[in-house]
């Protein structure tokens, strides 16, 4: 139980100190007045570069960065928490591979924003129970559905300010890794879980 509190300690610290990260780069550049806009993303242009790894960190206004705040929060921790051994490499995965997607077949646009990375989050979240099928991931995957699910919307080009692109390639992203790693963190049933089977073979029949 011990190790399961310091596990659990580890999965807020890093999620918590993600989203801390974002908000300081915000309210440095609201500070500071500073334009970060030139080190985005922008497709198939040597400047554009960069914004593999920074345009997850920009966002437009603080209303943007408020809407992604709490999913990438609870998303992240979800995935720290439940998915221990293959954690750092999907959530490093899922940072880098759906921009690289973007600079090399996206609008010619500036993407900005953390909601490539929820989508890709809350895409390996849900596949992962599909293709798992144990009781933890398959809970994991009704909770993403009841508190995301009208986010597939998004993967679609119906608003042009909005970087679908992103959206897209997350969750393929996310897809690609709930295959990759299906194998890592197998269930365990708890103690009581196996008690309970117990209690309910030895009940009587009618």
């Amino acid at each position: 139980m011990n190790q399961d509190k310091k596990h659990f300690i580890k999965s807020i610290s890093i999620s918590g100190g993600f989203l801390i990260l974002l908000w300081l780069i915000k309210l440095t550049e609201i500070v500071f007045n500073l334009n970060i806009i030139q080190f985005a993303l922008y497709p198939r242009t040597i400047h554009g570069l960069t914004g593999i790894l920074i345009s997850p960190l920009i966002h437009a206004d603080l209303n943007h960065l408020t809407a992604n705040s709490l999913p990438v929060f609870l998303l992240a921790l979800g995935i720290l928490y439940f998915y221990k051994n293959a954690s750092l490499k999907v959530l490093l995965i899922i940072y880098v591979v759906p921009d690289i997607a973007v600079w090399l077949l996206g609008r010619s646009a500036f993407h900005i924003g953390a909601s490539g990375l929820i989508y890709g989050y809350a895409s390996f979240l849900f596949f992962s129970g599909l293709i798992r099928r144990d009781p933890r991931s398959i809970a994991l995957a009704l909770l993403v559905i009841f508190l995301y699910g009208s986010m597939i919307w998004g993967i679609l080009p119906l608003d042009k300010k909005i970087s679908w692109e992103s959206h897209l390639y997350g969750a393929l992203t996310g897809i690609a890794c709930a295959f990759i790693f299906r194998k890592s963190d197998p269930y365990k049933k708890y103690e009581w879980e196996d008690e309970e089977t117990e209690l309910q073979g030895s009940g009587e029949k009618d």
